[in-house]
């Protein structure tokens, strides 16, 4: 299960901390990256601190519904970010783009340098995702597309995405994302805090303490007077965690969470959501073994667990996935975490293109409501082709290769 954990540290006396631990290292030549074996790298995404929100507060625009589970017969309350589907409304929510610029062992992995790249991606540009041209296979490496999501057109990835988990691709139901890019924030990691390595591809990646790193995140979004109605995301580039100080325990590709926020001259308290991701060049992971672990992946996946969860407190009926065992078994509505290394295509990507990429983007699939539920027959999501009367268990549908993800999990 993830970890939480609660810091709050501010932002500048991290940094100042930082500097000064660096200070005889940064005039240090470059480290020589350690080479890792794939069999070393085990993916997985992170909670950091959950804040529930109460009513009156200044926080993401959500809504509150209920679901009654029929194998263990409760009823489930959940939150979810936007407009109620059964309205039939729209929502746009803005987003505080915040680039981190991380020195570690004397190189630089600038979040910076990947912005243009997300910002011209399927998260924040509108696409067609009634097919996509490949999506992951039985061995989690690339595999055939086909129809994917019949109808959703020129619309944003999380749009599509929400819109098919509760079928509301006929009505005026839509969660749109607005982006603005802040400046920057240059971080030094001290030597003890953070390594370098290098894939059996030759890519060059950082690896950073999660217990370190999270409290620098969080105790950022109070300096930097952020408006807690807009989501704040925090881009990192090829930079990975490892967990309870140890370099073996890799690698945390992203997170999400919530924390209360106060600002001068504001009565009411506040709920600040955030996103952290790191762009992930292709090559790190195995293309045969985690095709879909490159570029906005690991935002792709944080981004919709946001949404279906914003403040970190939806619970649900405990599941287990044996295609990601590293989550154990789970009682928390983690829409991607179910499906980690499951994937497709989506739109044209010139960026960051060597040879391991294929001119795409490659965001997750996502479980859905009625999987985390066991809401069998699903009358909530929409229909596959196979199936055109009941409702799919994730975005991808047919095109998820497991039968675990086309009916209602298994307790655990």
């Amino acid at each position: 299960m993830p970890h939480r954990r609660y810091f709050g540290l501010p932002m500048a006396a991290m940094i100042a901390i930082a500097a000064v631990v660096l200070t005889a290292a940064a005039a240090a030549a470059e480290d020589s990256p350690t080479p890792v074996d794939d069999s070393t790298l085990n993916p997985t995404s992170e909670r950091f601190h959950k804040e529930a929100s109460h009513p009156g507060d200044r926080t993401v625009r959500h809504w509150s519904g209920q679901t009654v589970n029929p194998v263990d017969g409760l009823t489930y309350t959940y939150d979810m970010v936007g407009a109620d589907p059964s309205t039939g409304r729209a929502a746009t929510i803005g987003v505080d783009i915040i680039p981190l610029d991380l020195n570690v062992r004397g190189r630089p992995f600038n979040g910076s340098d990947s912005v243009a790249a997300i910002l011209a991606s399927p998260l924040f540009q509108r696409g067609d995702y009634s097919s996509t041209v490949a999506a992951t296979n039985i061995t989690f490496g690339k595999g055939l597309g086909g129809e994917l999501s019949a109808g959703n057109d020129d619309v944003q990835l999380l749009d599509a995405t929400m819109r098919s988990q509760f079928n509301q691709l006929d009505s005026g139901y839509h969660l749109n994302l607005r982006p603005e890019v802040r400046s920057p924030i240059t971080i030094d990691v001290p030597a003890a805090e953070g390594m370098t390595l290098t894939s059996p591809r030759g890519i060059i990646y950082a690896n950073v303490d999660l217990i370190w790193f999270q409290p620098l995140v969080e105790s950022a979004i109070p300096d930097l007077h952020l408006n807690p109605a807009r989501l704040a995301v925090f881009v990192t580039n090829d930079v990975v965690l490892y967990a309870d100080h140890a370099p073996g325990h890799c690698c945390v590709f992203g997170a999400h969470g919530a924390i209360p926020t106060t600002d001068e001259g504001e009565s009411r308290p506040g709920v600040q959501t955030f996103v952290w991701a790191s762009w992930m060049t292709a090559g790190f992971f195995n293309p045969r073994t985690s095709w879909v672990k490159q570029d906005i992946n690991g935002l792709s996946h944080e981004i919709a667990e946001w949404a279906d969860d914003p403040f970190g407190n939806n619970l649900v009926e405990p599941w287990f996935s044996p295609k990601a065992p590293q989550y154990g078994c789970n009682n928390l509505l983690e829409t991607g975490d179910p499906t980690l290394n499951v994937g497709f295509s989506a739109g044209t990507n010139t960026f960051d293109q060597n040879a391991f990429t294929d001119g795409t983007y490659h965001p997750q699939d996502e479980a859905f409501l009625p999987w985390f539920m066991r809401t069998a027959p699903n009358d909530m999501s929409q229909p596959t082709r196979s199936a055109p009367t009941a409702g799919r268990y994730t975005f991808l549908g047919d095109l998820n290769p497991f039968p675990l993800f086309h009916q209602p999990p298994p307790s655990c």
